[in-house]
């Protein structure tokens, strides 16, 4: 639970190398920077591939973003919560078997080609129906698109898809590539997935390895007055203990993704010139959830599944491993997601007399040594919270008679184990709700993934019931009515506890109060940065 250590000479050392390698006239705010600024940013890893039509996920969509652009981007204010981007305008057919899209006129690609709908149906059918991670369920009923002109695209389904669904994935899932570069290729091993080629705000310039990744100004940008930059740089700054070091030396500008530790913050909120913003997150919300191999006979046992869930005591993670930066769960859908969020739902209060009581009834009494049963345990690495509850639920079940066993493994090993190999018998996991229970959600639960699908059912829970509330959902157009089966969804799931949720959370920003327009949109960390602004 110790978190590495990271001087502030070893940050300044480092920001020397980089200055050497980089010739770049400085990493402090120097006044003599072009008008529009240059804005430095922590990057704790490297995404080799940046495409976000294939791979939708935060460490992509933090770069990637600025551009490649999607159809729609989320917003506080907007009606559907979305507002145009490269569409202007969508609606969806009565019958759930279409939806059309009015695109933007005059956007060009960064290479000068005219953007048009003949890219946005080949991205849907070429690339983010067959390979993208989220797309695969979005579009799964994708069979066509129409472009009967240049700004108009028609999606064709072959069974009724809800339009709530399109509408709340259209940040996430639809990012456009252009397809005069991509026709005709190995999409999957395509150059331009390293050195992107897009619409966006930012043109992609130069990745060192190890070093940067460094975004330029688009001048021929279609939005009025933006990008207000010159230039965005990713310093790659992996210890996260590094990131507090040079916000503070005033060598980088802004930490997004709780880059900064969250014991460091209480600390780093005093320093004058720096602000923590926990705003712009709200369409990313993480959820800690104890994932449960159904395939051990005592863990198939509902009663011990609800003694598990009693051993917790959410308040105490809340406070001691996310410090107050996150919320206890009450289900399967977070509570700053209102338009599915269900709080009736039952509860298991930390009660750890009636943990045992469960536990007992059940048929597994202690043994002379105090144990009823072993369990193989696995964190996943992915983050210290998930790690440190880890260690914390071991403690928990020990309470209670559990001998957790636990497996530390680095991220390809941990996926391998869990979702392949199905070596588990408990598993920490952060997945992420994405504004709609069809993504990344309802596939936590959904019995008959192939294994080797990361972050799905992979613990072997098959429930009539709960599959068919799902591929109702899957095909039901009307809004109430689709909300009004995933209510149900949630309170089946709090009652069988095929998974354990715990608690959500958001990230934390820590950025110079000269960065303007921090955490404006729920998905900020992961949107276009056309509006950020540096004070000169």
């Amino acid at each position: 639970m110790m978190m590495a250590l990271y001087s502030r000479r070893r940050v300044l050392q480092g920001a020397g190398l980089l200055l050497a390698s980089t010739a770049l006239p400085s990493w402090s705010f120097a006044q003599d920077t072009p008008s529009g600024g240059r804005l430095i940013v922590a990057a704790d890893s490297e995404p080799r591939n940046l495409n976000p039509a294939i791979v939708a996920s935060n460490g992509v969509f933090f770069i990637s973003s600025k551009v490649i652009e999607a159809l729609a981007e989320a917003d506080f204010e907007a009606e559907g919560g979305v507002v145009p981007r490269l569409a202007v305008s969508w609606e969806g057919s009565e019958d759930g078997l279409s939806a059309t899209f009015k695109l933007r006129e005059g956007v060009v690609w960064h290479d000068g080609q005219p953007f048009t709908s003949a890219d946005v149906a080949f991205s849907a059918i070429e690339v983010w129906k067959p390979l993208q991670n989220l797309g695969r369920i979005v579009f799964a009923n994708l069979e066509s698109v129409d472009t009967p002109d240049d700004l108009t695209a028609v999606f064709n389904f072959s069974k009724p898809t809800p339009f709530q669904l399109l509408r709340n994935a259209l940040p996430v899932v639809t990012s456009v590539l252009p397809r005069h570069l991509y026709e005709g290729t190995d999409i999957a091993a395509n150059p331009a997935n390293a050195a992107l080629v897009g619409t966006g705000p930012f043109k992609f310039a130069e990745y060192r390895p190890g070093e940067y990744y460094r975004l330029e100004r688009n001048a021929e940008y279609w939005g009025e007055g933006q990008p207000r930059l010159d230039e965005i740089i990713y310093r790659v700054l992996p210890d996260r203990a590094a990131a507090a070091g040079a916000l503070e030396a005033e060598e980088i500008h802004l930490a997004a993704f709780s880059a900064v530790p969250l014991a460091d913050l209480a600390r780093i909120s005093q320093v004058p010139g720096i602000e923590v913003v926990s705003k712009g997150y709200e369409g990313l919300t993480y959820q800690l959830v104890v994932e449960i191999n159904h395939r051990r006979a005592e863990l198939a046992n509902v009663e011990v599944r609800r003694a598990i869930a009693h051993a917790i005591d959410k308040q105490f993670v809340i406070d001691t491993i996310f410090l107050g930066y996150a919320k206890p769960a009450t289900g399967l859908v977070p509570q700053n997601a209102p338009e599915f969020y269900n709080p009736d739902v039952p509860q298991y209060d930390f009660d750890v007399a009636k943990a045992n009581e469960l536990l007992d009834a059940a048929g597994y009494p202690r043994g002379a040594n105090g144990v009823r049963f072993s369990l193989k345990l696995l964190p996943a690495p992915y983050f210290n919270e998930t790690r440190q509850f880890g260690d914390y639920l071991r403690q928990a079940l020990a309470e209670i008679g559990i001998d957790a066993q636990l497996v530390n493994n680095d991220s390809a090993a941990h996926q391998k184990a869990v979702y392949t190999d199905h070596d588990f018998d408990l598993a920490v996991a952060p997945p992420v709700f994405r504004g709609d229970p069809a993504i990344s959600t309802t596939i936590l639960l959904r019995s008959g993934t192939p294994a080797g699908v990361s972050f799905s059912n992979q613990g072997g829970y098959a429930n009539a019931e709960i599959d068919a509330l799902i591929d109702q959902a899957a095909e039901t157009v009307d809004t109430e009515a689709r909300t009004a089966l995933y209510n149900t969804l949630q309170e089946k799931v709090a009652e069988d506890l095929p998974l354990i949720n715990v608690a959500e959370w958001g990230f934390i920003t820590v950025a110079r109060t000269s960065v303007l327009n921090v955490g404006n949109n729920p998905r900020w960390a992961v949107s276009n940065w056309a509006d950020v602004a540096l004070e000169q």
